[in-house]
C-alpha cells in the first residue's frame, strides 16, 4: 500500500484540476524507473487509465496506481508534500530505500 499526507492530497487534487483530472475517479500513477543518481528514480504523473498489471489503491481520498514492478520497490513509502523554503515538490518517504540522493528524488536498495 501507498500512503498519501494530508498536504500532499491537497496540491494532487488542485494539480489534477490544473491539469483537466478529477481526483474522484482519475488516478496518480506512481513508479519507478532506472536513473538519477542512487540508481533509480521515482515517476509521477495522473493518469485516466487502468493497466492490466496495475495495483490499485486509494488513501486520505486518493486514487493510486502502480505497476507490478514498481510497487516492490515503493510497498510502504508515504507520498508527502513540502513546500519549505529549500524548495516545494512531492517527497517519496520509502522504507525500502537504504540510500537517497540528496534531492530527494532518486534511492537505492
Amino acid at each position: 500500500m501507498i500512503k498519501v499526507s494530508e498536504q500532499a492530497k491537497k496540491k494532487v487534487i488542485a494539480l489534477m484540476s490544473e491539469d483537466g483530472y478529477d481526483a474522484s475517479i482519475d488516478y496518480v500513477r506512481v513508479g519507478v524507473k532506472s536513473g538519477g543518481c542512487s540508481g533509480l528514480s521515482y515517476d509521477l504523473k495522473f493518469d485516466n487509465q487502468k493497466l492490466e498489471n496495475d495495483k490499485v489503491f486509494e488513501d486520505n481520498g486518493v486514487k493510486i496506481i502502480v505497476d507490478k514492478k514498481s510497487f516492490l520497490y515503493l510497498v510502504g513509502t508515504t507520498l508527502e508534500y513540502s513546500g519549505g523554503l529549500n524548495g516545494s515538490g512531492f517527497v517519496f518517504n520509502n522504507p525500502n530505500a537504504n540510500r537517497t540522493c540528496g534531492c530527494g528524488e532518486s534511492f537505492s536498495l
